[in-house]
């Protein structure tokens, strides 16, 4: 076990180690193969993300307050992507699996945030579209974009703030024994299990950030839905309720892709206890496939952005064209 540090303050001994051992993956057979998927997905997500944020900020007609929202859900995507699997490839493939205590604590804070960001992100695109069909007439009026902007600045103030309490907690703690994570980054959970003094605080605001991260979004999301369920049923002309559906298709899927898989292996866990390797697993593929297939989904199921590249594709194509008759007439 690494060497211990003891850090004391008003007659109060915190015992923390130098290292932290991240011990994940643990036992899995050709897990060399698994990482390598990974760098796959994570190519794949560093491409698409800045694929849909490069249209967003190229395409003139996207320029509005629900693509400042899509853009930052592609923001929090790749930036999600890049606190956690460059890190776990650097920690298994190449066997860094000692980590400073400060940067497990650095690690843990911004895999969570930028987690938490997505989750909201999501929320405030079901917000986007409960008022477009709710109060079309008023969606100018209330989705402007210093009003995204706003939204956006207190996502960023209220989960920085709170996840800055949230992992400076673990200074509370004393590990005096095991200094072994089971994990695949430096998660909460594995963290503070592993103190030998009183964690109830921790335990609870694990329970508080789970609610906050999972449950309260994905409740106003079903709230949101629900008036916009009963709004389509007031529509008379079937026609204009379908694209009116339509509208909602990508969000629904994003939602889908983003809280079932973390549903899921919730309550599977709790009727079964996992074994750690098929945890780890299903946690580390919860947390690396939705940001890959966002912009995916974007792309493919939003008429809007589809047209956007087809107008971009062309415009690039003419000044092409442009300038090779330029050249030509100067030849000439």
């Amino acid at each position: 076990m690494s060497s211990m540090q003891s850090n004391s303050s008003a007659n109060v001994t915190f015992v923390r180690p130098a290292t932290f051992f991240i011990n994940g993956f643990f036992n899995i057979p050709h897990a060399k193969h698994y990482y390598v998927f990974l760098s796959l997905v994570y190519v794949v997500t560093v491409l698409g993300n800045s694929f849909i944020m490069c249209i967003i900020y190229l395409a003139r007609r996207l320029h509005t307050a629900k693509y400042i929202a899509v853009f930052h859900l592609a923001f929090s995507d790749l930036c999600g992507s890049s606190a956690l699997i460059p890190k776990v490839i650097d920690t298994f493939l190449f066997k860094h699996q000692d980590i400073s205590y400060d940067a497990c604590l650095a690690n843990m804070f911004f895999v969570l945030h930028f987690m938490n960001l997505q989750s909201l992100t999501l929320l405030v695109l079901s917000y986007d579209r409960l008022v477009a069909i709710c109060f079309p007439l008023r969606y100018h009026a209330i989705v402007t974009k210093p009003a995204m902007f706003l939204i956006i600045g207190v996502m960023w103030s209220f989960s920085m703030i709170f996840f800055s309490v949230f992992v400076g907690l673990v200074n509370s703690l004393s590990f005096c024994g095991s200094n072994v994570l089971d994990s695949y980054f430096c998660d909460y959970r594995p963290v503070y299990s592993l103190a030998c003094n009183d964690n109830s605080m921790n335990i609870l605001m694990g329970r508080i950030g789970s609610s906050l991260l999972i449950f309260m979004p994905l409740i106003l999301i079903f709230i949101s839905y629900f008036c916009i369920a009963l709004a389509l049923l007031k529509i008379a002309h079937g026609v204009d309720r379908i694209k009116a559906m339509k509208t909602c298709s990508s969000h629904l899927i994003l939602v889908a892709i983003f809280y079932i898989p973390i549903l899921s292996n919730n309550i599977a866990s709790l009727k079964t206890p996992f074994d750690p390797d098929t945890r780890i697993i299903n946690n580390s593929l919860t947390q690396t496939i939705p940001p890959m297939l966002n912009p995916i989904i974007y792309t493919l199921k939003t008429e809007e952005v589809m047209q956007s590249i087809k107008e971009l594709y062309k415009r690039s194509k003419d000044n092409i064209t442009t300038e090779r008759r330029i050249k030509c007439s100067r030849r000439n």
